[in-house]
């Protein structure tokens, strides 16, 4: 590999269970993100990045026919001014956990279970821009896992000591402020919930092989990128 990243960051995919929910998920993402909400005649939407913003925020839902199975192991962290999650609960969102004083921040689920967490304004960088500023993926080796999307996403790894979560910053077209591998006890047992997909830049799928990502479905007739996962089992799709 030379000066480019194998890859780069291209959008956030949401899967919803079939049966009509999407449009409901779909309008909660929407007041929650400040972002359009567009529908496509197969049924899924996606929302479009909000104006002046990064393209790489687009988002999509998408209807598959599985229900969540166990905790989402990805999702995305929220500020808001006041820090107060009564309007995404208007918009279908429930409360899972309160602030604690351990964590002073809130949990909730969007109407099809996904999660996300919601606090208020930064204390030390109150300047620091609200809405979405985290992507976060649970691991078994925040680490590892860490360094080889920063590895691959040219971007800068981050730690600090006698934490259990490391994070990514700068990687190629993520257009979030960090991206953050969080320990877990529990293994990966599921599809994840939350995916995102990427671009391949200086790679193809072999070469990604060869540095660890797994195969589990080549391009076809139907699908138009390859259904890939990183060392650690999260799923992500490899375009072009």
């Amino acid at each position: 590999m030379g000066d480019v990243p194998d890859l780069a960051f291209k959008d956030l995919c949401f899967d919803v269970t079939a049966g009509g929910r999407a449009a409901e998920v779909v309008s909660f993402w929407s007041t929650a993100l400040g972002q359009a909400a567009v529908a496509h005649e197969w049924g899924d939407y996606h929302l479009d990045p909000p104006p002046g913003g990064p393209r790489e925020r687009t988002i999509w839902v998408n209807n598959v026919p599985e229900a969540p199975a166990g905790k989402s192991r990805v999702h995305l962290d929220l500020r808001l001014p006041d820090g107060d999650p009564a309007s995404l609960v208007a918009a279908g969102a429930r409360i899972v956990r309160p602030p604690t004083d351990e964590d002073r921040w809130y949990v909730l689920e969007d109407p099809d279970g996904i999660p996300l967490c919601v606090m208020g304004p930064h204390p030390s960088y109150p300047d620091a821009p609200m809405g979405p500023f985290e992507l976060v993926v649970d691991a078994a080796d925040p680490e590892g896992i860490a360094r080889w999307w920063a590895e691959r996403t040219g971007g800068t790894f981050g730690q600090r000591p006698g934490v259990t979560y490391a994070w990514v910053e700068g990687a190629a077209g993520f257009p979030y402020s960090y991206w953050v591998f969080t320990q877990v006890p529990e293994p990966k047992t599921a599809k994840n919930r939350v995916h995102w997909d990427v671009k391949m830049l200086d790679a193809d799928v072999e070469l990604l092989q060869e540095r660890g990502a797994i195969l589990l479905r080549p391009k076809d007739d139907e699908i138009d990128w390859w259904v890939m996962a990183d060392p650690e089992g999260n799923e992500f799709c490899a375009f072009r």
